[in-house]
């Protein structure tokens, strides 16, 4: 179980997310964040693995590849999710593991055959993937026919919250999807954790727990449960 840190950049800072509401998103300078720079940042807490949501770039606006570049050199290794549009997006920023967004990625889901690899980002709100309106299970079954090496299963509309996890559902997409398979999105706590292992799921990506405590710095540090 890889313990994977999320660190949301807007406007060149670290920013909390939270529900998915975007306009709302704050610089993260409570917890365990002594600044939003985000070297700083990174330094501070020492994450073995990172995730990297670039929102400006997700949004449409200019990517910030470079800075991106530098946080990624400082991890053991680091997946990015830029908002491509295409696959040629995709690899554009070496040294990362890239991830694909469903929410950005596609006009139909067919169109994710074209992609060579990385990981899937299932992006899902309200129960169903973006933008098909699709349920995470019905989307893995489709990405077990493409060439990614992995999915991520991010609830965006639990990002930040801690609202915990719903074992059932967990199951079931687990039991319908043979490769790796990453959760992101509402983990509380250690229960939490211990709940994703005890499924099969092979990471999180988290944040907010670690920065309330319920969540050991430690693990992060050491990117897995001690």
């Amino acid at each position: 179980m890889e313990l994977i840190l999320a660190v949301d950049l807007a406007g060149g800072v670290v920013v909390h997310g939270k529900a998915g509401n975007r306009s709302t998103y704050r610089p993260l300078t409570w917890g365990l964040a002594p600044s939003a720079e985000p070297e700083a940042y990174i330094s501070t807490l020492l994450p073995r693995y990172l995730y990297i949501a670039d929102l400006d770039s997700i949004q449409g606006g200019r990517p910030q590849d470079d800075l991106v570049r530098r946080c990624a050199a400082m991890v053991e290794r680091c997946y990015l999710d830029r908002g491509c549009r295409s696959p040629a997006d995709s690899s554009a920023v070496e040294g990362v593991t890239p991830v694909v967004g469903t929410e950005t990625a596609a006009a139909s889901i067919d169109d994710l055959a074209a992609y060579p690899g990385g990981y899937l980002s299932i992006d899902i709100r309200g129960g169903r993937v973006l933008p098909w309106g699709i349920t995470p299970v019905e989307m893995l079954r489709f990405a077990s026919e493409f060439a990614f090496e992995g999915c991520i299963i991010l609830n965006i509309g639990a990002v930040g919250t801690e609202k915990g996890l719903n074992r059932p559902d967990l199951e079931e997409m687990r039991a319908c999807y043979p490769d790796r398979l990453l959760y992101g999105g509402g983990v509380a706590g250690v229960d939490d954790i211990q709940l994703l292992t005890d499924i099969g799921f092979d990471g999180a990506i988290v944040a907010t727990a670690v920065h309330r405590g319920t969540l050991p710095l430690e693990w992060l540090r050491r990117g897995q449960p001690c």
